[in-house]
């Protein structure tokens, strides 16, 4: 037996039944009435963290339904529809993915979807270290952690854990790995880290890493933490190009971060910045939460429900319900209006 059919023995993946194969569309790319094409699943598979961060869930998760979240079997049918509409990257993330112990086999069964070319993960690294050869062998080819300071004190006082040196462990071995993309995501947050671009400017020096700051956004819960630690992306980007950083141009499945190089570092910088003008403009991806609702927007009020389809394995009517939701995707959020939709915590953001 070789390398490979022994990892998959051991993670007992199932094989992608014969109704799975991808249906034959008459146009292959989804597309919604602004002309955006959407290539791009982020597919959450738990809504439980186990961290507390204090801009996203402070007293801890708090358990809001019964229903279990979607089975390996119901994402191979969520993947192959998906994969038939064009997709080409899926994004699994929480929540904490992690948790769920199947995750390898969840990997596994996205990574070998006909069409699917990229399956990344958005994680808090609590056991990245341990788990991320795992990961690697299973198919994961990109990887994102959530890492909000690079001052162990700090990150202590955001996320309610002593664990930054573990997770800093995690992604110098994802690095070690080769092949797979590393990014780190870092919330801004002016009373906590709204003065450490310089330390992570330092660390990207010589790591061929993208650090992404994402602007603090308003939910449901947290206007008051929201008016007092709102950082505007626009005076990192002013401060980047200053220093001499530019813009890259971004890849068709492509997250909605806006990435700056330097020639002097091996590390980019990204700025998600959802209050800017035109963030909508080139949006190119759906969500799907882990009770198999499909959402055109992470601030849409209601999801469209895809479980029954994926429960029969049906990947027919899944194809047929997506094309019908993208119907009423529309231009762009109201964020400037205090409107968050379905974000009632940063976990949905996935980074």
């Amino acid at each position: 037996m070789n390398a490979s059919a022994s990892f998959k023995a051991r993670l007992r993946v199932t094989p992608v039944k014969d109704e799975l194969v991808a249906p034959k569309q008459e146009s292959s790319v989804l597309q919604d009435r602004f002309g955006r094409r959407l290539h791009y699943l982020r597919l959450s598979i738990t809504d439980i963290c186990n961290f507390r961060c204090n801009y996203c869930l402070p007293d801890g998760y708090q358990c809001k339904t019964e229903t279990l979240p979607l089975t390996v079997s119901e994402i191979q049918t969520l993947t192959t529809a998906f994969a038939a509409l064009g997709t080409r990257k899926v994004r699994i993330t929480g929540g904490e993915p992690a948790i769920r112990r199947d995750l390898p086999q969840i990997i596994n069964a996205c990574a070998q979807t006909e069409g699917i070319r990229k399956v990344a993960l958005t994680t808090n690294g609590y056991n990245l270290r341990k788990q991320v050869d795992v990961w690697a062998q299973a198919g994961l080819s990109a990887l994102n952690v959530s890492v909000d300071s690079l001052d162990p004190q700090r990150f202590h006082a955001i996320t309610g854990h002593d664990r930054l040196h573990a997770v800093l462990h995690g992604v110098d071995r994802a690095l070690e790995l080769g092949g797979m993309q590393v990014k780190l995501n870092s919330v801004l947050l002016r009373d906590y880290n709204g003065d450490q671009l310089e330390p992570f400017l330092e660390w990207v020096k010589d790591k061929p890493v993208a650090v992404r700051f994402i602007e603090l956004m308003q939910t449901g819960d947290n206007a008051v933490f929201f008016r007092a630690n709102h950082i505007s992306g626009a005076e990192i980007a002013e401060r980047l190009e200053q220093q001499g950083w530019t813009l890259v141009p971004k890849d068709i499945d492509a997250g909605p971060a806006q990435e700056y190089q330097h020639p002097d570092y091996r590390g980019r910088i990204g700025l998600i910045m959802p209050y800017s003008k035109d963030f909508c403009a080139t949006c190119n991806r759906l969500r799907v939460s882990s009770q198999g609702k499909l959402h055109l927007c992470l601030f849409a009020e209601a999801g469209v429900t895809l479980r029954d389809h994926l429960r029969n394995g049906d990947v027919v009517g899944t194809v047929a319900a997506i094309r019908r939701a993208v119907e009423g995707k529309v231009s762009g959020h109201s964020l400037h209006e205090g409107f968050t939709g379905v974000m009632s915590h940063l976990a949905m953001l996935g980074g």
